[in-house]
């Protein structure tokens, strides 16, 4: 989530949402009623965003202010608020500050409630085992006290997971880890493509690696190249060959 957003109000209307390193202000008066709205507001359009640069799938959200122990006071100019801790949607942190000498400085604790379609598990799956297309589906969840769902189930296909799945189970980044495709010492395929010219021919992995990886190759004519893990025993080079070091004198 964005950590840094400063929302200028006047007359208890958002006027705009901008980095906190660029804050501007107008000339305003705020009565102490209407604090919590404008930090909902600004609640409200942080999620907003986040759900927005999370991609998530028709996302639904509530948020709600929790009512302080301190009394508030009126602010006789604009009031700024800066979101402190949104690491959880289900409790964050809000700074609402009034400047000026006779300001104040006031923190919220703030719950939104967003629920989306994640990707979840459509049927039981061994550890290890590497997601195809049909173990995965997408129902709407509650993701509030989740920081790490999956929107996309393309982006859990081809993974594995790290322990045993569940049918039903919500799919979380950190549950998940890409298989080793490549092993060292293993026979692979490197395939180089161009234009609409492929070329392949048999390599030795020097490393181990999963779909992305980077790893060292010796073709089969002896030279060793850095090449991109592809699929499963398949690599395409990255790279001019890797040549020795001239002796030293």
């Amino acid at each position: 989530m964005y950590n840094k957003c400063i929302v200028t109000v006047s007359a208890g209307m958002l006027l705009f949402c901008i980095p906190f390193s660029s804050v501007f202000s107008a000339p305003a008066q705020v009565a102490a009623e209407q604090v919590p709205g404008i930090v909902e507001a600004a609640a409200r359009r942080h999620i907003e965003r986040w759900a927005e640069a999370a991609g998530l799938s028709e996302p639904q959200l509530g948020v709600t202010v929790v009512p302080g122990s301190r009394p508030l006071a009126a602010c006789g100019q604009a009031v700024t608020v800066t979101a402190a801790d949104t690491r959880l949607p289900s409790r964050m942190r809000f700074i609402a500050v009034c400047s000026g000498a006779a300001g104040w400085r006031y923190e919220f604790i703030v719950r939104a409630q967003v629920s989306a379609r994640i990707a979840v598990m459509a049927s039981d799956l061994a550890a290890g085992k590497v997601l195809a297309d049909e173990d995965v589906l997408l129902e709407r969840h509650d993701i509030s006290a989740i920081s790490d769902s999956i929107s996309d189930p393309q982006d859990a296909v081809g993974m594995s997971g790290k322990r045993a799945l569940r049918a039903g189970e919500i799919l979380r980044k950190t549950l998940l880890s890409s298989p080793t495709l490549v092993k060292r010492g293993e026979l692979v395929r490197i395939v180089a493509r161009q234009e609409q010219i492929e070329v392949s021919m048999a390599g030795e992995a020097l490393d181990a690696g999963a779909r992305g990886d980077t790893v060292r190759v010796r073709n089969a004519n002896g030279t060793v190249i850095r090449a991109r893990v592809t699929g499963a025993a398949t690599v395409e080079p990255v790279s001019a060959p890797i040549t020795a070091s001239p002796p030293s004198e």
